[in-house]
């Protein structure tokens, strides 16, 4: 049986269902919005009335201190207990019970902490049963007040008979001594007391009266056990038991439901602890929550009342907003049956100005665009026919144009194979899936693999023989790491060193489409390159030796050469200096040969920079001096220690600090400047010369530049001093560099790693 529900009866029930909907979570957010706030209240009332509660029990036993220290203050007691007149101090006890009639216990005490004078009038030498108060009294020379636990027995034979038959064996009471000291500072004894702590010590009757019923407040035991003068038993079930004493006794506070006689209570416990600190009982106050139930109930009915209301006034409303609004929709309802079923000349009537007569204008414009609308495709299905056969003819012509240039293409293609195949490198290309597109025969005879071994295949499936497993793993990195990043490495494949390029493939929208390796063989252009160092080795070894001869003979020339004319004696210096020249270059030659041969050994120890930079000016100064340029050194002390080769430090200085006082002008200085730079200390020397031409920058650090500057070429030089210097420093791990200086001249800074840094 189908179940069907006209509009009429479906709009009502969603009315009805969205007002009942809201006012159900309206009554639930109400409901708990006062049980919330209750809570709270009760939870703000009972903190407030346990800190009164606690500023009563605490004004008590300041209260107890204030009332004895007269007694304990005047001059007649000192003078009574050094001379232990039992008699006077048993008088002043007697005056202190009259003041303080509830007052059961109190006695003077010497320094060994025994009764001296009690009210009981016993001379028998007992220990105070305060003895731990006393004591701290005695060490500290200060009143000492505190909560302790007593024996009933034992406090109630000091005075009048304890009255509470409640207290039990054990006895909280409030306790106080006040060390009792002559001119001298000599300690004579103290004064004791102590009194029992009840509900009407902590909270009087009159001040629980004012609180009102709702509200109970009391002293316990350390077992819980209460000691106030409650009408009803406080019983605290054995789980809730050991939860509140487990809090007492960390020194926290317990907040929860306890039961007195049959009424349910929020309560709050706060620890006592006695003068070392230890749990001897707790405070505590109760509030009742049936108060707060009968205004939980109270609300709950004027809530449920107008609940009833509500419901009853939501089907009123459900009712009537149904009616008003179905009676346009089934007009519309039936212009809709008419337009579907080909009448598109019926137009629905609605009056006002409301959504509904909105609604019926957009329906009448419908029916007339739908109208329109049918004219315009039998119009356009004519036009359509036309441009079908105009379509036809273009694919024809499309189709035409794509043959053509599909030839071309396959021309093209084959050109680029031939290319490929007659290069003498090597070229491999893989596509986005590391599967290999291209090996030519370039590569097939530098990894010795014959094409169809590797076409079409996975890198990872590829034979390992032949050497082509060299490059597979820099494939897998270019793969999944950076691929707009190019690369390049070198490869050993048996005896041949080969040198590889690694490019990534971009598609049209700049995604990784494979990568083009280009493989060259270096092997004999590096043999060439060790023969070319080991000849220019042999040979500058081999021509230092005559030139050093020749130095040596020429300076005995020069040392002896009376009969030598002014002519004669100039041209032999001419060739001592030319001779000077060839043995430094010679030397450089010998060094950078060495350094880059790896048979110079770098002795790495931590090193002074500002030591090693004040002997290379040292060492310098002659030179400055001959040029008329003064050198200053501005390395200021405290920098740490650098890790390096002492004698190739200063070689790198020294060589840097000649060629700023060669390239200065006379009068001018040199200033050198070192600082830390993260794990590095920068070295930097500044020269006030022409600042040197931005062609000339890149060739600094090249062997033998030819700089297009006039004063490199007049200074002359071998060329390969900064060439000697950036091999040192970077065998160090550091870098050398050159920019021009803030106010002219030029700036050679260079960094050595600090010592003890990662």
């Amino acid at each position: 049986m189908n179940f069907h529900l006209s509009i009429r009866v479906k709009l009502f029930l969603s009315i009805l269902l969205a007002i009942l909907a809201s006012y159900t979570i309206l009554l639930f957010l109400t409901i708990h919005t006062i049980d919330e706030s209750l809570e709270n209240k009760i939870a703000k009332d009972l903190e407030t009335n346990l800190r009164f509660v606690r500023y009563q029990f605490f004004t008590g036993l300041n209260q107890l201190r204030y009332v004895l220290l007269f007694p304990s203050t005047r001059p007649q007691v000192r003078d009574y207990l050094r001379q232990r007149d039992v008699r006077e101090l048993s008088g002043v006890l007697n005056s202190i019970r009259q003041a303080l009639p509830f007052l059961p216990f109190a006695a003077f005490v010497d320094p060994e902490g025994r009764v001296v004078a009690g009210l009981d009038n016993r001379q028998d030498g007992r220990p105070s049963p305060f003895g731990g108060l006393v004591q701290t009294a005695f060490r500290k020379r200060v009143t000492v007040v505190s909560c302790e636990l007593a024996d009933r027995r034992q406090l109630c034979r000091e005075g009048d008979a304890c009255t509470d038959p409640r207290l039990g064996n054990e006895v909280l009471a409030a306790a106080v001594a006040f060390p009792l000291v002559d001119q001298s500072g000599e300690l004579l004894g103290a004064l004791a007391a102590a009194v029992p702590i009840t509900i009407n010590n902590v909270v009087p009757g009159r001040v629980r009266k004012n609180v009102g019923r709702d509200l109970e407040a009391g002293v316990t035991l350390r077992d819980l056990r209460t000691i106030s003068g409650l009408d009803e038993e406080m019983v605290v079930s054995p789980k809730n038991s050991e939860e509140i004493l487990a809090l007492l006794k960390t020194g926290k506070t317990y907040r929860g439901a306890v039961r007195i006689g049959t009424t349910l209570y929020n309560a709050a416990f706060e620890p006592i602890n006695n003068l070392e600190g230890e749990f001897i009982g707790s405070l505590w106050v109760a509030l009742s929550k049936e108060h707060f139930n009968t205004v939980r109930r109270d609300y709950f009915g004027g809530i449920m009342t107008s609940a009833v209301f509500t419901v009853i006034l939501s089907f009123i409303i459900a009712y009537f907003a149904a009616r008003r609004l179905t009676a346009p929709l089934k007009e519309l309802t039936k212009g809709v049956r008419c337009v579907e079923q080909g009448n598109l000349d019926f137009r629905v009537a609605l009056d006002g100005t409301g959504e509904f007569a909105m609604l019926a204008d957009s329906f009448n414009r419908m029916a007339d665009a739908l109208r329109e609308r049918g004219n315009t495709i039998r119009n356009k299905t004519l036009d359509l026919e036309v441009l079908n056969r105009c379509l036809h003819e273009m694919n024809e012509l499309l189709e035409s144009n794509v043959r053509e240039r599909t030839a071309e293409l396959e021309m093209e293609k084959g050109r680029l194979e031939a290319i490929l195949s007659s290069m003498a490198e090597g070229v491999v290309v893989t596509d986005r899936e590391n599967r290999v597109i291209l090996f030519n025969a370039a590569a097939q005879k530098i990894f010795g693999i014959a094409p169809y071994k590797v076409i079409s295949r996975h890198v990872d499936e590829i034979d390992l023989k032949g050497g082509f497993h060299h490059l597979i793993e820099s494939i897998r990195e270019m793969r999944t790491g950076d691929h707009l990043v190019q690369g390049e490495k070198e490869v050993t494949v048996g005896r041949k060193k080969l040198r590889v390029s690694l490019s990534p493939l971009l598609d049209k929208s700049w995604e990784f489409a494979g990568i083009v390796m280009s493989v060259r063989d270096v092997t004999r252009e590096e043999e060439v390159d060790r023969m070319k160092t080991e000849f220019i080795s042999t040979v500058s070894h081999e021509l230092k030796t005559p030139l050093t001869s020749m130095k040596g003979s020429l300076q005995v020339i020069l040392a002896r050469g009376e009969g030598l004319s002014e002519t004669e004696r100039e041209l032999v210096q001419v060739c001592l200096r030319n001779t000077d020249r060839l043995i430094r270059l010679i030397s450089d030659i010998l060094d950078i040969s060495r350094i880059e041969s790896g048979r110079v050994e770098i002795s790495m120890k931590a090193e002074p920079m500002e030591l090693m930079v004040s002997y290379a000016v040292e060492e310098i100064a002659a030179y400055a001096r001959d040029h008329g340029v003064s050198v200053v050194n501005s390395v200021a002390a405290g920098l740490p220690p650098v890790l390096g080769d002492y004698d190739r430090l200063i070689q790198v200085l020294t060589n840097l600090l000649s060629n700023a006082i060669k390239f200065s002008p006379a009068g001018k200085s040199v200033t050198v400047t070192a600082r830390r730079v993260d794990e590095f200390v920068e070295v930097s020397i500044h020269d006030q010369g022409r600042t040197i031409e931005r062609g000339d920058r890149e060739k600094l650090f090249q062997r033998f530049p030819q700089l297009l500057s006039a004063d490199a070429r007049e200074r002359g030089g071998t060329g390969l001093g900064l060439a000697i210097c950036k091999e040192i420093i970077e065998r160090h791990h550091g870098r050398i560099y050159y920019k021009a200086g803030p106010g002219g001249g030029n700036v050679f800074s260079f960094t050595v790693r600090v010592c003890g840094e990662e």
